[in-house]
């Protein structure tokens, strides 16, 4: 019975496309009668590392000595993942990246284990000059490197810095579609525009403060508001913003959410807004999850998100940066209640026929599976 280490800089409960996708891997291995899952990934607690049992999967984490932006580091993860990976009898490593560090680590130290590196993201610049500087150099001299090393790369969409690679595959996030469910008609719903996602000052790039100035612009629609759901130390930052703006009456932190309170949020928005503005938005899985609600999206035209909605079908799509578009794309929905209807209908069947989770984590444990008997026939 092959033993897979779903290796990720965090993992849930901490919230997060890349901690979900590795959530579901992990659950999907554990499922498998034939196969095994362990999970390694930093405490974001404090320095002593941890072991636990989540749901029948054991679960290690890392003691973290210190965090760069969003990057756990400690000096001992190269000893520590060479002896769990012994201890735990692993045969196959599934590293997550691109926060730098535990899965390009583990991908290193594998030894002759094959090592399947998911790619999350396209590149990770940030718009802060001295920052990304240090990612380039480390996109364009370290990533290829350990992408070399890697047996098998997985991108999650054709934005992911893996794509195209020698030995990539493309398997793109899902959603549980028996969960996420769709809510009442999109336009019986309260008038809310929700964003779900990070709210970090390292995360300026989910365009949030975008979000903000657009729905000032949407002042004279009566009943509107906007519900943000995420946590992070920019939320004192945007409620200052959204109180130079006038709204903060009508602007909501909700903090972070999961499970059925997610869900429940998904259910009853009017829209879902993702305003990012890099290639570091690779996928946006909450579109997705939006979608499967039958709730209607509004998405920026960059990175991922233009592989995911399909502009006047299942939502719509705005310029990077461009607040008035959003606004605009804001009140065309908001006010068109059979359009909204429409494009609601069409993510819930898109959804469905795209992107169950049970197809992408299939074709995860395929890949898994055929290289553990390619290691056993050498």
């Amino acid at each position: 019975m092959p033993t897979v280490a779903v290796v990720a800089p965090y993992y849930p409960p901490h919230v997060g496309g890349c901690e979900s996708y590795a959530a579901h891997v992990a659950r999907a291995v554990a499922e498998d009668p034939a196969m095994r899952a362990v999970v390694i990934t930093s405490n974001t607690a404090g320095w002593r590392t941890t072991f636990a049992d989540d749901a029948g999967i054991p679960v290690v984490r890392l003691g973290t000595w210190a965090r760069w932006s969003n990057t756990p580091v400690s000096p001992l993860w190269p000893l520590q993942l060479r002896r769990w990976l012994r201890r735990l009898d692993v045969d196959v490593v599934n590293a997550h990246a691109p926060v730098p560090g535990l899965g390009e680590l583990a991908v290193a130290v594998a030894g002759r284990r094959p090592a399947v590196l998911t790619y999350h993201a396209g590149s990770m610049s940030k718009g802060r000059p001295h920052v990304d500087r240090l990612i380039r150099w480390y996109e364009r001299h370290v990533l290829p490197r350990v992408f070399a090393r890697a047996r098998a790369l997985v991108a999650v969409s054709p934005v992911s810095l893996a794509y195209g690679r020698p030995g990539a595959v493309e398997i793109a996030p899902g959603v549980d579609v028996e969960r996420f469910t769709p809510g009442p008609p999109a336009s019986t719903r309260p008038r809310t525009v929700v964003y779900v996602g990070r709210l970090d000052r390292t995360s300026r790039w989910k365009g949030v403060d975008v979000l903000l100035r657009a729905f000032a612009a949407l002042a004279d629609l009566p009943g509107v508001r906007l519900r943000l759901v995420g946590g992070g130390d920019a939320v004192p930052d945007h409620a200052a913003h959204a109180e130079r703006l006038g709204i903060a009456d009508r602007v909501e932190f909700t903090g972070e959410m999961s499970g059925d309170g997610l869900v429940a949020v998904m259910r009853s928005a009017a829209v879902l807004v993702l305003p990012s503005l890099t290639d570091a938005e690779s996928f946006g899985m909450v579109l997705v999850e939006a979608m499967a609600c039958g709730t209607p999206v509004v998405g920026s035209d960059v990175g991922g998100i233009p592989h995911v909605v399909t502009p006047g079908v299942t939502g719509l799509l705005v310029p990077p940066g461009d607040h008035l578009a959003l606004a605009a794309a804001c009140r065309r929905l908001l006010r068109d209640g059979s359009l909204a209807d429409r494009m609601g209908a069409a993510g819930r069947e898109r959804a469905v026929e795209r992107h169950a989770w049970s197809a992408s984590t299939g074709r995860c444990l395929q890949l898994f599976r055929s290289l553990d008997r390619e290691t056993n026939r050498t």
